[in-house]
């Protein structure tokens, strides 16, 4: 057996490229674990079969990196209506500009993505069945699956996908794609190689490109090549549900699309009704209340009644989501990194995780590097409360009375609460903060500079959605040129670090260079991350089969009645 199996894996490696063939020896050196093994292994686009039996053959026989067995999972009735509760979507359902949460969970209902991102972060084949980069990642070729077709039945090609793709890099065209495609891609730049093959030439090499293009990409679900707007009127795409009834600030009906393309996969209700609920505690009643099986998202603070309601199951996913609490590096009072630095120093981050998150969140240690990361360096020095100290850089600083700062923030889940809490946090040093706490609409505005209090203010809290890689969060609100730089920092050593990070193509590179971003941003400090919150989806115990991802997905495909 041992035999046959050295014989296999000699065969494998004879029809691998070099990149793969680098990875399984990262792997066998020990330089890496199963799980970084299986999750690199997917970007680089080795199938997940194959890399469970890479990972057993070459490896020490850690467990990890096996597929969900949904054999396991409790059975479903086919047929009714499955019900969930998602946040009221804050202007137009278009998939080029949407950027919240529940206009996320809508999007991956009737559209798709060429890539998944899964709730261990590894990357699933959809509509692309294959991808491949060439040797240094600034060439990526996917390939398409045959026989998938649009809602009016139209068939997929790969003339679809280049047109959606350059919609969404367009620089004039305002897509909120842009924070990830900015300097990576652009327009023009994605061709059509023959129907079911798409070659993307990019700006510069990137070693995890493959999510840029995944649902981690939120608004890319590709779209028919003359789609030109208005997608309400449709909700075209090529997935598992078909519009059936939609109501602004009331909800979407979905029936199942009896021609969706996977025959495996096909979804088990008849209906799936999205209700949406603009304050979280409405949305908590309506589950208890009976109204709805699912309740998309909610916080620990906000919904602490589901987390022990003996009728509701909670699914948590450890996650990147987060607030990053920016201060303008150009103007008073933060001009001066000591004053960031003190600010930073003054948050009881234990206190935010123990008690605004009943301990379902990790503490952020002031760079987007999330624990969950593979290539987070836990080597760096966690930042510790330390008043005293904060007290002394102000003093440095020219500042020992303290100041006044206005804060603005949003009204979205657990958001206005951190705000306060900080404000709380401040008042040791005298800081005195005063909050300005806006609907989303207001808050976020046009998102532009000198448009929106979110880019333009001088102190403020935002939101930001899970990713699967740290890419966009380390270009959009950091790099100089960042579409989402509301710290409006510009630092050329940080920005050639990003570019450096984005071209590794191993786990061990991006690691090296992320703990020289970390060390950076943990002295500039021009946004705080203070947490990384667990994303929680309720769910009724007499259903199952609902699949959330950390990002805002809800793949209800499988969802349904056990009763």
């Amino acid at each position: 057996m041992m035999k046959e199996t050295r014989l296999r894996v000699d065969a494998v490696r004879s029809r691998s490229s070099e990149l793969e063939n680098d990875l399984i020896d990262a792997y066998r050196g020990g330089t890496i674990s199963r799980r970084d093994f299986v999750r690199r292994g997917t970007v680089i686009g080795v199938s997940l079969p194959l890399l469970g039996f890479l990972a057993s053959a070459c490896g020490s026989g850690e467990k990890g990196g096996e597929q969900t067995d949904r054999s396991q999972q409790p059975k479903v009735k086919k047929g009714g209506t499955i019900r969930s509760g998602i946040a009221a979507p804050t202007g137009a359902l278009d998939p080029l500009t949407l950027n919240n949460y529940g206009g996320i969970a809508i999007l991956g209902q009737s559209g798709e993505y060429l890539t998944w991102a899964d709730t261990k972060l590894r990357l699933q084949p959809r509509l692309a069945e294959s991808w491949n980069p060439n040797r240094d990642g600034s060439v990526w070729t996917f390939k398409l699956r045959r026989g998938i077709r649009f809602q009016d039945g139209r068939p997929l090609a790969a003339a679809d996908v280049v047109a959606t793709i350059d919609r969404l890099a367009d620089p004039d065209g305002g897509s909120n794609s842009l924070s990830a495609f900015r300097g990576v891609l652009s327009k023009g730049n994605a061709t059509a190689v023959d129907d079911a093959t798409v070659e993307f030439q990019l700006d510069a090499p990137n070693g995890n490109f493959p999510y840029l293009v995944s649902s981690d990409n939120y608004n890319a679900i590709i779209l028919p090549r003359d789609f030109d707007g208005d997608w309400e009127k449709t909700f075209i795409g090529t997935g598992p549900w078909k519009l059936e009834k939609f109501t602004p600030d009331i909800g979407v009906t979905f029936v199942k699309n009896p021609d969706y393309w996977d025959t495996t996969r096909q979804p088990n209700a008849d209906r799936s009704e999205l209700r949406f609920y603009s304050k979280e505690q409405a949305a908590v009643l309506a589950m208890q209340g009976g109204e709805v099986d699912v309740v998309a998202q909610f916080s620990a603070s906000g919904g602490r009644a589901l987390l022990t309601d003996p009728n509701v199951r909670t699914i948590a996913l450890r996650s990147a989501t987060h607030d990053e609490v920016h201060t303008r590096t150009d103007i008073e009072p933060f001009r001066d990194k000591r004053v960031r630095q003190a600010l930073a120093l003054l948050v009881d981050r234990r206190a935010l995780v123990d008690g605004l998150f009943a301990e379902k969140a990790d503490p952020g240690n002031d760079s987007p590097f999330a624990p969950g990361y593979a290539s987070t360096d836990a080597s760096v020095a966690q930042r510790q409360q330390d008043v005293e100290k904060a007290k002394q850089l102000l003093a440095d600083a020219g500042k020992a009375d303290g100041f006044s700062v206005k804060l603005s923030t949003l009204d979205e889940l657990y958001v206005p609460d951190h705000a306060q809490l900080l404000q709380n946090d401040a008042k040791q040093a005298g800081i005195e903060i005063t909050l300005e706490i806006s609907d989303k609409a207001s808050y976020y505005g046009d998102s532009v500079f000198g448009e929106s209090r979110w880019l333009d203010s001088t102190l403020g809290i935002t939101n930001y959605a899970h990713r699967a890689v740290p890419n966009v969060l380390l270009g959009a609100p950091l790099k100089s040129d960042g579409t989402w730089n509301a710290a409006h920092f510009h630092n050329e050593d940080y920005d050639k670090l990003v570019d450096d990070y984005a071209a590794a193509l191993d786990v061990e590179s991006q690691r090296t260079t992320a703990n020289k971003i970390q060390t950076l941003l943990l002295d500039e400090v021009p946004v705080q991350y203070p947490f990384f919150a667990s994303y929680l989806t309720a769910v009724k115990k007499t259903v199952a089969g609902v699949e959330p991802t950390a990002t805002g997905h809800l793949d209800l495909r499988g969802a349904g009645s056990t009763a």
